[in-house]
């Protein structure tokens, strides 16, 4: 039976949604991919539990005849948004159910006043990309996800970790990773993936610091049930100050990446890249990052956002 207007409903997410949201997310992904056994698909990865419990008001479900049937899930980067995974159920795939949980998805971004908003998808699919298209996003540059096997290294510097610090450090160690993020792109500010990492218990921040000056940052996710996955350090988000010394420091902090990686028993470190990001994707193929998969990314409006070449920054708005 067709999902008409009113047979599908689309409300806020619920904890009781959530074993059944990630099984939708296995299956749907796998079916798209072609995969002997659909629900097999990164079934050591939570994209589901982790952006719920980041923010619960950003947790988007479909139903059909309260039958969840496909979830959204939008991100809110200060002045720069993005939303997904957004799976639907492959036997209500073509109904309209997407574009129902795109409306509303719509309207977060307008109310947290999303300056830049953007999405990861499938760069062959023309079909997602038309979708997206009629709300507005238009693909840009391919994202690279990447990934290296972890060795033993000693670190230029000493990373930090968010998790070593109390009370006031805290505080003023979001505040400095909110004016770093600013001075690469106005208004950026990933405070809500430090917080959801910390409160989760899904890895660690790391902070290099330079006397009284940050100058780089990654949160990180680590192992099974996280994003990352089975024995796999995810690199989030990760940044460095801008400027003559950018390089330097990114290699700095993919160095306390690593070695955070190995302290933790991890074998595969993971990071992506924006391919508008040229340099700092250069730095990561000459580290010996080599690309597993690459999407596209979208972008509302239709320009660069932060992808730029001189931008060191790591992240691939999966």
């Amino acid at each position: 039976m067709p999902a008409t207007e009113l047979e599908l409903r689309v409300r806020s997410l619920a904890e009781a949604d959530l074993a059944e949201a990630k099984s939708i997310f296995h299956l749907a992904f796998g079916t798209f991919l072609g995969l002997p056994d659909p629900t097999q698909f990164l079934q050591d990865r939570d994209y589901i539990r982790t952006r719920y419990h980041a923010d619960p008001e950003a947790a988007l479900a479909a139903t059909i005849d309260e039958q969840l049937v496909g979830t959204n899930f939008a991100t809110n980067w200060g002045s720069v948004g993005f939303f997904g995974p957004l799976t639907v159920r492959p036997d209500f795939w073509d109904r309209g159910v997407a574009k129902r949980l795109l409306e509303p998805t719509m309207e977060l971004f307008d109310r947290w006043g999303t300056k830049h908003a953007g999405l990861f998808t499938f760069a062959h699919s023309t079909k997602h990309i038309g979708l997206y298209q009629k709300f507005g996003f238009w693909p840009r540059f391919l994202t690279a996800i990447m990934s290296m096997q972890v060795r033993r290294i000693e670190p230029q510097a000493q990373a930090l970790k968010y998790s070593e610090l109390i009370g006031a450090e805290r505080d003023n160690c979001i505040d400095a990773c909110r004016q770093l993020t600013n001075g690469v792109y106005e208004g950026l500010d990933v405070q809500s993936e430090i917080h959801a990492v910390a409160n989760q218990a899904l890895g660690d921040t790391l902070l290099l610091w330079d006397d009284s000056r940050l100058q780089g940052f990654a949160v990180c996710h680590c192992g099974r049930d996280t994003e990352a996955g089975q024995d796999t350090c995810y690199v989030k988000f990760g940044a460095v100050q801008p400027g003559p010394s950018a390089e330097q420091s990114f290699d700095r902090l993919l160095d306390a990446c690593e070695s955070f990686a190995f302290t933790r028993g991890l074998s595969r470190l993971e990071a992506g890249v924006n391919l508008e990001r040229h340099n700092a994707y250069q730095q990561l193929l000459a580290r010996g990052f080599r690309t597993a998969i690459q999407g596209v990314a979208m972008h509302r409006p239709n320009d660069p956002g932060y992808n730029r070449s001189d931008v060191y920054l790591i992240d691939d708005w999966r």
